[in-house]
């Protein structure tokens, strides 16, 4: 028996090593995924609860229900509050014929908070050591095994203090098993965004469970994974006026494809920016709202899907992200900036690792700046100080606001009553007119009526 377990784990150590990590010229790798933040007019990045609109298929993995052992803690809708919300970065493959991958993701200054399929590591986490694992081990150390052969460590069983995520062992599957692996994709009826990313050609992928409790494999047409953190993105956005805005570049690389966006009583306009250099301001006007939603949607993802497949993605990829935050761009009044984040700083923020390398690997985020613009904060400092005097259709007429504003309403409202000096007495109340539902949507997304302007 001892001669059998230490030649399985002898036998599992050749097979990494002989996987090796040299490129295979038949793999491919393309990702996607969006960085979304909410700012002052000043600029100031402001805290929100990101976690608030989150909706997934029940069957992807959070910290409410992360398996494999791991100690759940809840990172509530209503508890987690932070500068950025890392937004459905999706993985997929490509290969013409069947092949293993592992692939590890790092965010060292955020948190991975849900993802699908399960991984062998996601941290930080604590996992109780298994006491026939750690059994196992106290063996292999009798019989003169060294301490870098442990089932323990090889099998991950043991507390991840990084911030990261690791799939190993993830089974690229060819072109002629993907109609039979489809029929095996989950199905929920939750999370619409999620499955606007099964839209491509993408290889299926098979992945162990790990549970003898689930299904034996997990499948899907990509990886993902989404975060919070709380750091800047290289894009300032500043609004002295309401009629313009200045965008800055405070990082290192060139920052392109900036769509300038507003939305006001079903209508819409942008602009386009082609780049804008490291260091380099640019001031653009903010045109009144002139084409209906349907015709905004329709010019501008076009324009967007452009610019992902210009930056390296697939045109179905592509397409496939516009139609996974299409509606969220226009659901909610106001100005926000669309724009293509450097590669070298994606690399930064979330070093990927896969092995074997594959012979590409594309890597595209889209930063998403939500402004509250002077206006709308004006709005709601003054309704707040008229409400504050007893006015009741002022706070009829701020709760109507604060509807239109969707996920950013807290921290709108936070800064308005700060602006307004709002006594601490009166806050409770105000705060009181968050808990309203929030507007109805159209089939494809939109809001089906949009209330207030910004």
């Amino acid at each position: 028996m001892k001669r059998i377990i230490l030649l399985s784990v002898v036998v599992m150590f050749q097979g990494a090593l002989l996987a090796g990590d040299s490129p295979r010229p038949n793999l491919v790798a393309h990702e996607w995924g969006t960085f979304t933040s909410f700012q002052g007019g000043d600029g100031a990045l402001l805290s929100w609860k990101p976690l608030e609109t989150s909706k997934l298929p029940g069957f992807v993995y959070d910290w409410t229900k992360p398996g494999l052992g791991r100690q759940r803690f809840m990172l509530t809708k209503d508890g987690i509050t932070s500068l950025q919300r890392m937004e459905t970065p999706v993985v997929y493959f490509y290969s013409d014929k069947e092949q293993k991958v592992d692939l590890e993701v790092k965010f060292p200054q955020g948190q991975i908070t849900e993802w699908y399929p399960q991984a062998r590591e996601v941290g930080p986490s604590i996992i109780p050591p298994s006491p026939a694992l750690a059994e196992t081990d106290a063996l292999l150390r009798r019989v003169g095994a060294p301490p870098s052969v442990s089932l323990v460590s090889l099998l991950g069983n043991k507390p991840v203090a990084q911030s990261l995520i690791h799939w190993t062992g993830i089974d690229v599957l060819p072109p002629t098993r993907r109609a039979k692996a489809t029929e095996l994709l989950p199905m929920d009826r939750s999370g619409s965004h999620y499955f606007a990313a099964r839209e491509t050609d993408s290889a299926c992928l098979g992945l162990d469970s790990l549970s003898r409790t689930n299904a034996p494999v997990e499948y899907e047409k990509f990886l993902f994974y989404r975060g919070i953190g709380s750091f800047a993105t290289p894009l300032t956005v500043t609004m002295k006026a309401n009629d313009s805005l200045t965008v800055t570049n405070t990082g290192k690389e060139t920052l392109r494809h900036l769509f300038v966006l507003k939305v006001k009583n079903q209508t819409g306009h942008f602009i386009h920016l082609d780049e804008l250099p490291a260091g380099q301001e640019k001031m653009v006007p903010i045109t009144e709202a002139d084409l209906p939603l349907p015709k905004l949607a329709d010019k501008l993802c076009g324009e967007m899907a452009e610019a992902l497949v210009a930056r390296g993605l697939y045109p179905r990829e592509a397409k496939a992200m516009v139609n996974t935050w299409k509606d969220s761009w226009f659901a909610e009044e106001g100005v926000r900036v669309l724009y293509v984040l450097p590669r070298e700083w994606t690399d930064r923020t979330l070093p990927m690792e896969i092995k074997p390398a594959p012979k590409e690997l594309v890597r595209v985020m889209v930063g998403r700046a939500e402004v509250l613009t002077p206006e709308t904060e004006g709005q709601l400092t003054r309704l707040i100080t008229r409400a504050d005097d007893g006015d009741t259709q002022a706070m009829k007429q701020l709760k109507t606001r604060l509807e239109g504003l969707g996920r950013f309403a807290e921290p709108a409202l936070f800064r308005a009553m700060d602006a307004a000096k709002a006594p601490q007495e009166s806050r409770a109340g105000l705060m009181a007119l968050l808990t309203t539902p929030q507007p109805k949507r159209t089939e494809n997304g939109i809001a089906a009526k949009e209330v207030g302007a910004r």
